[in-house]
C-alpha cells in the first residue's frame, strides 16, 4: 500500500479514505477531498487534546469550515472519544455507536477494569491509570441503524465485532473490500510502548489490557478474516493491505489463543473449559 502523507499527518489509504495518527491511536476521515460541509464522516475521536489537529486536518482535506455529516464510534474507550466533546461543540455533528456501547457513553457505568499484568509492556503496565469513564454524550448519541447502514458513509456497512468491548463495531465497504477495524485487531503490539513508538507493522489481536471477552474477540477476528479485506485501517498501528493482510489476518484467527490471548489475568480464568484451543498453547 502506497500511503501518501500530507499536512497534519494525514495518510491516504484510498482516494476517499485517510487517517491521522495521534500518539497511540488513529482517527479516520471518510469522504473525497474537497467534499465540503457535511460531505464527509469522522470515525473515532482520538485522545483528549487532539481536537485542534483533527479539525485542521479535516479543513485541509475537505475545505474550510467543512463539518462532518456524522461521527461514528467503533467503541468508546478513552483514546477513541477523547476529543469528542470538543468536536461535537465545534461541529454540532451527531454521534453514532452500537446500542451495546451506550451504557458507557451515557454515564450509566464505566468500562471494566484493565488488566495491567498482560502483554509485558509499559502500555499495559500503565493501563491502571487510563480513564474508564463513564462518559456522557447522551444528548448527541444515536444508535447505528439496525440494517447495517453507516450514516454519512454510502456503500459502507457496519458489523458487530464484540470482545474488546460489548458494542465494538467494524466498518466494511464490500465494493473494494476496505475495512475500518477499530480495535478488533490492530497492526502494532499495543501493549508495548516501544512498539507503539516505532510503529512496526505487525498483526495482533485487540489490546490485551482492555479486552475482557476473549471468546467473542476470537469470533470477531474470524468473521473479519472471512471477509477477505484488501485494505484495513485499525485503531492502532499502520494501515495494511493486499495478500499479506489477508494471510496474516487468517493466521491470527487460526492461532488466536497463542498469539492474542494472555496466559494469565482476570479475564482468562476458566476459559480453558469454554475454549479448547487455549489448551494447545504449551
Amino acid at each position: 500500500m502506497n500511503q501518501r502523507t500530507s499536512g497534519h499527518g494525514m495518510r491516504s489509504v484510498r482516494a476517499d479514505l485517510a487517517y491521522q495518527r495521534h500518539l497511540l491511536v488513529n482517527v479516520i476521515f471518510s469522504g473525497p477531498p474537497g467534499a465540503g460541509d457535511r460531505g464527509w464522516t469522522l470515525v473515532d475521536a482520538g485522545l483528549f487534546g487532539s481536537a485542534g489537529r483533527i479539525i485542521r486536518g479535516a479543513e485541509e482535506r475537505f475545505g474550510r469550515n467543512a463539518r462532518p455529516a456524522a461521527i461514528i464510534l467503533t467503541h468508546g474507550h478513552f483514546d477513541h472519544v477523547g476529543a469528542l466533546r470538543e468536536l461535537i461543540a465545534y461541529w454540532n455533528a451527531p454521534v453514532f455507536a452500537h446500542p451495546f456501547e451506550f451504557p458507557f457513553l451515557t454515564g450509566a457505568r464505566p468500562y471494566p477494569p484493565p488488566e495491567p499484568r498482560v502483554g509485558g509492556g509499559a502500555m499495559a503496565a500503565l493501563s491502571f491509570a487510563y480513564p474508564r469513564g463513564p462518559y456522557d454524550f447522551g444528548r448527541w448519541l444515536h444508535p447505528l441503524p439496525e440494517e447495517g447502514l453507516v450514516p454519512g458513509m454510502p456503500r459502507w456497512r457496519w458489523v458487530h465485532t464484540p470482545g474488546h468491548t460489548p458494542g465494538h463495531v467494524a466498518l466494511v465497504r464490500p465494493s473494494d473490500r476496505t475495512m475500518i477495524a477499530g480495535d478488533a485487531f490492530v497492526t502494532t503490539r499495543q501493549e508495548s510502548a516501544i512498539a507503539v513508538l516505532l510503529q512496526r507493522r505487525e498483526m495482533h489481536g485487540p489490546p490485551a489490557y482492555f479486552t475482557p471477552d476473549w471468546v467473542s474477540a476470537r469470533r470477531s477476528v474470524q468473521m473479519l478474516a472471512d471477509l477477505e479485506p484488501d485494505a484495513a485501517i485499525t485503531g492502532h498501528g499502520r494501515a495494511f493491505s493486499g495478500e499479506m493482510l489477508r494471510e496474516e489476518l487468517h493466521e491470527l484467527a487460526r492461532d488466536f489463543g497463542r498469539r492474542a490471548v494472555p496466559r494469565h489475568g482476570r479475564y482468562v480464568r476458566g476459559l480453558e473449559a469454554q475454549w479448547p484451543a487455549l489448551e494447545a498453547r504449551g
